[in-house]
């Protein structure tokens, strides 16, 4: 039997040429137009492909963190003993945004807000660092906690409406008659007693720190707004302890603590 079918040229796959002579369309189809040693052809740097790829990478993740600063979450960092131990100092969180609005409040929810009632004592203005832009980009995309003195952390104890007083006969704060047993004061220390009996204005709120002998909250500023704090002023709910790592936690508002307590029946 013959090697080849009689009247078909025999082809070799080093040989692009036919019988004949002449050039084949089928070779010339599988060479690659990309074949770098073509004339005019431009080679592709793969360090500046890589540099680039690199770019993109990070631009993504800059415009997303923005958008989760700017509209879902906003990381912060806590100075204070005021909430020990449910936060302790150099811990950094992460709050909600949604909340409040379009998510409403809730009693012991712990909650970021702005200082427009002045409880903080002023601090002199730091002289401006080389490094300052770059701490100030990082923050204003949400990579870098917010570690201004303009924000305070407290947890929310009465809601507009609420009556809330102190104290009964064993130390514990009452809201619309109810004695808490508040399961997430600082266990090293007992409350001292301090008393007041208020009720929560329409638009605010009464707060009060965990470490409650260490805590200048709304039992301290009582001559200022009554010592509640404006819901328009609250940036957010903590949601989670987001550093150091063997901190990892969600914050929880304890709502077993406050399940008995009857909706607000008064106003003012």
């Amino acid at each position: 039997m013959p090697d080849k079918a009689p009247g078909n040229p025999e082809r070799y796959d080093d040989d692009a040429r036919l019988s004949d002579g002449t050039a084949s369309t089928a070779g010339l189809a599988e060479s690659s137009p990309d074949d770098a040693d073509a004339p005019g052809k431009t080679q592709r740097n793969p360090v500046l492909v890589w540099v680039k790829e690199i770019v993109t990478v990070v631009a993504i993740a800059l415009v997303l963190s923005f958008l989760l600063k700017t509209f879902l979450f906003r990381a912060f960092y806590i100075p204070s003993e005021s909430m020990e131990s449910t936060l302790d100092v150099n811990d950094r969180i992460f709050i909600n945004l949604l909340v409040p609005g379009p998510f409403d409040l809730s009693r012991g929810d712990v909650v970021v807000f702005k200082d427009t009632q002045a409880w903080l004592e002023p601090v002199p203005q730091k002289p401006a660092g080389p490094m300052d832009w770059l701490n100030d980009s990082l923050e204003f995309v949400g990579l870098m906690a917010d570690n201004t003195d303009q924000h305070l952390v407290k947890r929310v104890i009465g809601l507009p409406g609420d009556h809330v007083s102190c104290c009964d006969a064993q130390g514990r704060v009452s809201v619309n008659g109810v004695p808490l047993n508040e399961t997430y004061i600082n266990p090293a220390e007992i409350p001292q007693p301090s008393a007041f009996d208020v009720v929560v204005p329409e638009g605010k709120v009464w707060v009060m720190g965990d470490n409650r002998n260490h805590s200048a909250d709304s039992r301290a500023h009582q001559e200022v707004n009554g010592g509640f704090i404006n819901i328009d002023d609250i940036e957010g709910k903590a949601t989670v302890i987001a550093w150091p790592v063997s901190r990892w936690t969600i914050l929880d508002n304890h709502s077993d603590v406050f399940r008995d307590v009857p909706k607000a029946t008064a106003t003012k």
